[in-house]
């Protein structure tokens, strides 16, 4: 199964034999696991700071992004929506 958010770039998958394609409704980035894992590295490490340029930014990113999947349950919890019925 592939989750789709309707953004644009994503392209009609609807071809490939054996996958089950499931589109969120518009507008509703509390259903995306992936929109609640950026709202947490941005306001536990990444915002509130000046970068001297963009290999710091990927550095910073790689580096809250290897200690937040090293933290397996709060990854978990970021990423599971109990109360949310697809």
């Amino acid at each position: 199964m592939v989750v789709m958010d309707g953004a644009g770039w994503h392209k009609d998958v609807s071809e490939l034999k054996n996958i089950s394609i499931l589109k969120l409704p518009p507008y509703s980035p509390e259903l995306n696991p992936i929109e609640r894992i950026w709202r947490q590295l941005k306001q536990t490490s990444l915002s509130n700071r000046c970068y001297k340029g963009y290999g710091q930014i990927v550095e910073a990113g790689c580096a809250a992004w290897n200690a937040l999947v090293a933290e397996k349950d709060k990854l978990c919890s970021l990423v599971a929506c109990e109360w949310a019925l697809l």
